[in-house]
């Protein structure tokens, strides 16, 4: 009876000290499967390269928003986080009114962290922010091509709140899309944990911009005649426009025209379940978010219909593999 118990005192001993170092084990395997920076866990080539084609949007919203409520960019507010890469081109102050500011302002920190963030998960994958023209020459050419003619004056996003929010309205978006149209291709859990929390925030600063112009849909825009809704209109059309060259340049072929971008009024048909033309969000026959990929996203950010054709606010293209698959960052 005696050796009964010290059999099974000794078999009880041996299952804690199994235990203690199977939990152990288990820590460390969490421990080395967590990125140490963002507690996110590692991602597949895949998740790397879709994220990191993500940072190139998060750098033109970051520099827009922050130097039209502050008059300076990441090279004042947050430099080590450009990591050497040119100042933007054109960047310049707005006299928004004071909530207008406080909004851009805020939208322009959180792309600060949005940066941070992915250049963590990223670790050495992670480029310098690349050369980006935010200047008044580029908005000019895009509002032209928007209305399919020259704007007289050339439009300016710096002169009033007004002209910044439109601008503002062409660039969200377009980054809410890429993270729809890139979530499903995820693999890791930390891509999708991180997507999921880029996207949320993405989304809330489009309907903040969409809100505050829906508001003013049917203020004229000086001195142009066109009213604001008219002017999402021809923004998201173009837009769609753009998107589909690029698709149609890269297949070499005809491609079904699909609309992936409306502005703030639209059809009945095109309204929430057909039976609204106030659009205060652009989604699809089921109040879903359109989706785009990165060879639909670079058409529209170069201005050229092409993805293989840098220009717009990337005159020397973007950066990452997935980028520079079509074109070098900086080659001719």
């Amino acid at each position: 009876m005696a050796e009964a118990k010290i059999a099974l005192s000794t078999l009880m001993t041996l299952l804690t000290v199994v235990l203690l170092l199977l939990d152990v084990s288990t820590s460390t395997a969490l421990m080395e499967d967590v990125n140490p920076c963002t507690n996110l866990p590692p991602f597949t080539e895949t998740d790397r390269d879709l994220v990191a084609f993500a940072l190139n949007l998060e750098f033109l919203e970051a520099e827009f928003f922050l130097f039209g409520a502050y008059g300076y960019g990441l090279d004042v507010q947050a430099p080590y986080l450009a990591a050497g890469g040119p100042p933007p081109v054109g960047g310049q102050k707005v006299q928004l009114d004071p909530l207008t500011n406080d909004l851009v302002a805020q939208m322009g920190l959180q792309e600060v962290g949005h940066i941070r963030v992915i250049r963590e998960s990223l670790g050495p994958d992670a480029f310098p922010r690349p050369l980006l023209n935010i200047g008044e020459a580029t908005w000019a050419t895009i509002l032209n091509s928007a209305f399919r003619r020259p704007l007289d004056p050339p439009f300016n996003p710096y002169v009033n709140s007004i002209n910044y929010m439109l601008a503002s309205y062409a660039i969200p978006y377009v980054g809410l899309t890429g993270y729809v149209g890139a979530n499903p291709q995820l693999m890791g859990s930390g891509a999708k944990r991180l997507v999921a929390g880029l996207l949320g925030v993405e989304a809330g600063q489009d309907a903040i911009i969409r809100t505050w112009l829906y508001e003013r849909r049917d203020q004229v825009v000086e001195p142009y005649g066109f009213t604001v809704a008219e002017a999402t209109d021809a923004i998201s059309r173009l837009r769609n426009d753009l998107d589909h060259s690029g698709l149609v340049a890269l297949a070499g072929a005809p491609v079904p025209y699909v609309i992936d971008d409306e502005g703030l009024v639209v059809p009945i048909e095109l309204g929430a379940e057909r039976q609204t033309t106030g659009n205060i969000l652009s989604a699809d026959v089921n109040s879903l978010s359109y989706a785009r990929t990165p060879e639909q996203i670079l058409p529209i950010v170069y201005s050229s219909g092409d993805p293989r054709v840098p220009g717009g606010f990337y005159p020397l293209g973007a950066r990452g593999r997935i980028a520079e698959r079509y074109h070098k960052y900086g080659s001719d």
